[in-house]
Formats: C-alpha cells, sequence, structure tokens
C-alpha cells in the first residue's frame, strides 16, 4: 500500500501528455479573448458574446474560460475610458478582467488583462 502511495505523484504526472502546451497568456479586447499557449499557438474567443464563460475546443487539448470584469475601475482608468468613448473610440480601450483560463486537467491559469507592466 505504500508503494501505492508514493508512485501515486508519478503516476498522475504520467495522465499529462509530454509536451502538452500551457496557457502564457490571455488578454481582452472589448470582444475577443487572446490565448496565448507556450508552443505559439494563438486561440481566440468571443467572451463577450458568450458572457465571459465558454471553451476553447479547438485550442490545443481545449481550454476552459472565464472573464470576471472589474467593474468600478481606479478614478483615472475611468476617466480615460469616458474620454476614448466621447471622442468616438468607443470600445478602444479593453476592459480591466481577470480571465480564468481551465486546462484539460482541471488546473486553473489565472491572468490579468491588461498585463501589468514591469
Amino acid at each position: 500500500m505504500r508503494q501505492l502511495i508514493l508512485a501515486l505523484p508519478v503516476l498522475m504526472a504520467a495522465c499529462v501528455a509530454p509536451g502538452t502546451p500551457q496557457p502564457q497568456a490571455a488578454r481582452l479586447s472589448a470582444e475577443a479573448l487572446t490565448l496565448t499557449l507556450s508552443d505559439g499557438t494563438i486561440c481566440r474567443a468571443r467572451w463577450a458574446e458568450a458572457g465571459g464563460v465558454g471553451r476553447m475546443d479547438d485550442c490545443g487539448p481545449g481550454y476552459g474560460y472565464s472573464v470576471r470584469v472589474v467593474e468600478n475601475p481606479n478614478v483615472l482608468r475611468q476617466l480615460w475610458t469616458g474620454l476614448t468613448g466621447a471622442l468616438g473610440a468607443e470600445g478602444a480601450v479593453p476592459p480591466m478582467a481577470e480571465v480564468v483560463i481551465t486546462d484539460a486537467m482541471g488546473r486553473d491559469h489565472v491572468f490579468v488583462s491588461p498585463p501589468p507592466r514591469d
């Protein structure tokens, strides 16, 4: 029994195919979620039409996604978004959001969009 318990992590790791691409970055526009995988694959989903939750079945092994938009961003961002909208550039400023990508093993990869600057 002890050998089985010690071997369990190795067996679980074997379930993940070697070389399976992993989510590296997620970015939002007003309508689209762009996911970049570790192998360079770029996948897109229309997150706004889907209500913020959906699946990218045709992307690598398939990924679920969930987008939680920050409803009340800081005052400067609110002013900038309002200004661009007033100038006719509605949707030019991507929403601030947390993006959770769920891989085939059920692991969550959490990103923020737009990504923080270094």
